[in-house]
């Protein structure tokens, strides 16, 4: 069992990862390391990655609390993995942000001050029902590894808590 030490920076936010999902470190070894490790280290790729992002947390900009309220009208702040938001011409009405009721009803975040592939912020809808928790749905075509060009369908990611709708 090796326990590395890794100098450098990690520039995420995350207070939890969903169930099954873990944090991933990208390093770019020396030519003498990599010289070593391959004398040292056997490496068995068991696949290819079928990740479809993630939601790590949801903080109501308004009160600071994580993964639990959202203010009608002000700034909800969600960080994750694969959440940029980009859709074709033939999409672009199905992809978004949406919030969830318990019923099935779903409705879209018309602003989005950000939008970047580890970070969405968007105003909280004023239709939503204050006191009526939601699921946080990302539809959208881009790649979880952002930098490719737009996948052919949709991928959606929902979050595995809720967030309760509240008034100011």
């Amino acid at each position: 069992m090796a326990s590395p030490k890794l100098p450098g920076e990690y520039d995420g936010t995350e207070t939890r990862l969903a169930e099954g999902r873990r944090p991933e470190a990208r390093l770019q070894p020396s030519a003498a390391f990599r010289s070593y490790l391959a004398g040292k280290i056997q490496v068995e790729f068991d696949g290819i990655d079928q990740s479809e992002g993630h939601v790590g947390e949801a903080r109501d900009e308004a009160t600071g609390l994580m993964d639990d309220v959202m203010t009608i009208g002000n700034i909800l702040t969600i960080h994750g993995a694969g959440l940029k938001i980009e859709a074709d011409q033939a999409h672009e009405g199905e992809a978004g942000l949406f919030f969830e009721d318990p019923n099935g009803g779903a409705v879209k975040a018309d602003a989005l001050a950000v939008n970047e592939p580890r970070t969405l912020k968007a105003v909280v809808p004023p239709s939503l029902a204050a006191g009526t928790a939601y699921r946080i749905k990302i539809v959208t075509q881009s790649p979880v590894k952002h930098g490719g060009a737009l996948l052919k369908d949709l991928r959606e990611i929902r979050t595995e808590f809720t967030v309760t709708a509240q008034t100011a």
